[in-house]
C-alpha cells in the first residue's frame, strides 16, 4: 500500500491530524493565504512527484472553500501527484437536487461536475441524499460514501440510559430505525409540515407516553435548528426528561445550537464539522474509505 500524503485545506488541521496516523499517511505542508484584494495564494511545501495526495476539506460555509480547494487539487496534479482525491466529511450542495421553480440552478449537479473534474475520488459520510440514491448520479468520479449509523449507535449505548429514538419526520424513518435497531432502543418517527425555510409544524400526538425513557432526537445535519426546536417543545409535554440532540453534521446556522441548548436539550454530534458539541469521532471510518482509495 502506497503512503498517502494528506493536507489540510484552512480549518481541517484536527481533522487531518486525527487522520495522519490511522491512515498510517505523511502530513504535508499547505499555506494559504489571500492577497491584499483578497485573491488566494496558495503553495505545496513538499514534494508531490508519484505521491497519492488527500485533501481534507469539510464543506460547510463551502463557497469561501471552494476556490482554494479547486487550486490545491490541480496544482497537486500539475506537480506530478499520481491521484488527488477529497477527504470531505461533511459534502455541500445536496440540497438543490432539482428545479423547484422556473430559472432556478440545480446547484448539487453543477458542484458535483466542478469537482470532479479536479479531482479523482471523493469520500464523505452521510450526504443528503433526497432524491438521488446514490452520488455516483452526480459524480463521475469513483466515491466512497461511509454511514455514521453504527458510531452513533454505539454512542448510544454508551452514554444514554433508557433511550428512546425519536426521527424528525418521516424521510428519517429507515435511518433512524437502524439505528434504534443497533441501540436496542425503541423508536417513532414525528409528522412534520413545513411552512417556511425555519417554520415546521410537528404533530407528536401518535408517539402517546414515553414514560422515564430519554427522548433522543435524531437527525443528519441540524441547520437553522427549527424542526429540532419545535420537537423539543412538543415532546415537553409527553415527558419531564430533557431530550437529546444527536446529528451526523452540524452546522448550527444562525447560532442554532444555543437555542437548542437554552430550550433545555443535551446537543451531541460528530465531528465532521469542528463545534463545541462534537463528541463522535468519525477519524476511523474516513481512514478505512482513504487507505482504498491509495492503496
Amino acid at each position: 500500500m502506497s503512503v498517502p500524503l494528506l493536507f489540510a485545506m484552512p480549518g481541517n488541521e484536527a481533522m487531518t491530524q486525527r487522520l495522519v496516523p490511522l491512515t498510517r499517511g505523511d502530513v504535508g505542508t499547505l499555506q494559504v493565504r489571500n492577497f491584499p484584494d483578497r485573491e488566494t495564494y496558495l503553495r505545496f511545501r513538499d514534494k508531490l512527484s508519484g505521491r497519492s495526495v488527500a485533501l481534507v476539506c469539510t464543506l460547510a460555509d463551502p463557497d469561501p472553500k471552494i476556490l482554494p480547494l479547486l487550486f490545491a487539487a490541480d496544482t497537486a496534479r500539475e506537480l506530478g501527484a499520481v491521484k488527488v482525491g477529497l477527504v470531505a466529511p461533511y459534502l455541500a450542495y445536496m440540497r438543490q437536487d432539482r428545479r423547484f421553480h422556473p430559472g432556478e440552478a440545480i446547484t448539487s449537479q453543477r458542484f458535483a461536475a466542478i469537482l470532479s473534474q479536479s479531482l479523482d475520488w471523493l469520500v464523505t459520510i452521510d450526504p443528503h441524499l433526497h432524491r438521488y440514491k446514490s452520488l455516483a448520479e452526480l459524480y463521475s468520479i469513483p466515491t466512497r460514501v461511509l454511514h455514521s449509523g453504527t458510531t452513533l449507535s454505539k454512542w448510544i449505548v454508551e452514554k444514554v440510559p433508557n433511550p428512546f429514538i425519536v426521527g424528525p419526520d418521516e424521510e428519517s424513518e429507515q435511518w433512524v430505525a437502524e439505528i434504534a435497531r443497533e441501540s436496542g432502543a425503541p423508536y417513532s418517527v414525528l409528522h412534520k409540515r413545513r411552512l417556511e425555510d425555519e417554520r415546521v409544524e410537528i404533530d407528536v400526538g401518535h408517539l402517546g407516553p414515553i414514560g422515564n425513557k430519554t427522548p433522543i432526537l435524531v437527525d443528519d445535519i441540524i441547520s437553522s435548528g427549527g424542526t429540532m426546536l419545535e420537537a423539543i417543545r412538543k415532546l415537553a409535554e409527553l415527558v419531564r426528561i430533557p431530550p437529546v440532540c444527536l446529528a451526523v453534521h452540524g452546522i448550527f446556522a444562525n447560532h442554532s445550537d444555543q437555542l437548542l441548548v437554552d430550550a433545555g436539550a443535551r446537543l451531541v454530534t460528530t465531528d465532521s464539522i469542528e463545534n463545541p458539541h462534537a463528541e463522535i469521532g468519525i477519524a476511523p471510518l474516513l481512514a478505512s474509505a482513504i487507505s482504498e482509495f491509495v492503496s
